[in-house]
């Protein structure tokens, strides 16, 4: 979507949790070769881990890259003359090899504003400049956050979601055709404690529809369900065991829900309370 009005990247880093102070950006630039150091660079064509790796080494110079660079690094990509494209946010774990004339650091790719990786486009308002502070940075005007682009149903069978997995899908544009999906068909589900191995059969029958079932889970981590309230659900996983269309008689779908409770035992060693 195009910005109606002014948006800097300060309040995207305070959603993200990220203090400009313990940050840095930088602009990366697509080049085969440098010519002033005859090192590789980076290109369209090149794998995640590759910029990663590239983005791990710097110069020795303090006066070409920090002495002691800050935790996080926004790694952004040159786009036209003076805008830059998200690439990832990655944590900074120190400094692992320095020969006098390049440091490698550990670096690491992390969660942190994962949602606008190639997304989120800033005006870099300094050309000259490849890398910047975080608090410059974050003065910095957000030109466009594009939308996400869609990501394919993968299947009724194929589907195997964990508990913060379920929340990105149930909110996420990118998952829309997921939720018609699951909108469309009644159905028997299962909930497993990736904890303790117990599982929990459910259904959605009647006028409730797998999305609407889910997504209580979603908002509340136990959707009304007696056993379920008595755990956390950060290690809840949830899947498929049988889709019915919507005209489906309600007899039909509790006889299967009674077979899989059965079946996998869940009312005497699973979550199930009958």
């Amino acid at each position: 979507m195009r910005s109606t009005m002014t948006l800097l990247l300060k309040p995207i880093l305070q959603a993200a949790g990220i203090n400009p102070e313990d940050a840095l950006a930088m602009r990366h630039v697509f080049i085969s070769i440098h010519e002033d150091t005859n090192s590789n660079g980076i290109t369209r064509e090149s794998k995640d881990e590759e910029i990663l790796a590239y983005t791990a080494s710097q110069s020795s110079d303090p006066r070409r890259f920090p002495l002691n660079p800050p935790r996080f690094w926004m790694v952004f990509i040159r786009e036209g003359g003076s805008q830059a494209r998200l690439w990832k946010v990655v944590e900074n774990h120190g400094e692992v090899t320095n020969d006098g004339v390049r440091r490698v650091f550990n670096l690491t790719e992390i969660e942190l504003m994962d949602d606008l990786a190639g997304r989120l486009v800033i005006r870099w308002n300094s050309p000259r400049k490849w890398w910047i502070k975080g608090t410059t940075a974050a003065l910095y005007t957000v030109d466009t956050i594009a939308d996400a682009e869609p990501i394919p149903f993968p299947g009724f069978d194929n589907l195997v979601l964990s508990y913060p997995f379920l929340q990105e899908v149930m909110r996420e544009p990118a998952y829309a055709s997921w939720r018609t999906a699951l909108g469309a068909v009644k159905g028997i589900y299962l909930i497993t404690d990736t904890r303790t191995g117990r599982h929990y059969v459910g259904k959605a029958e009647g006028l409730e529809n797998i999305r609407q079932r889910w997504n209580s889970y979603a908002t509340n981590g136990h959707g009304g369900n007696v056993k379920l309230k008595q755990l956390k659900p950060d290690t809840f996983r949830f899947s498929l065991l049988r889709v019915f269309d919507p005209a489906t008689p309600t007899s039909i779908i509790n006889a299967a829900e009674s077979h899989f409770k059965i079946a996998l035992d869940t009312i005497k060693h699973g979550l199930n309370a009958n």
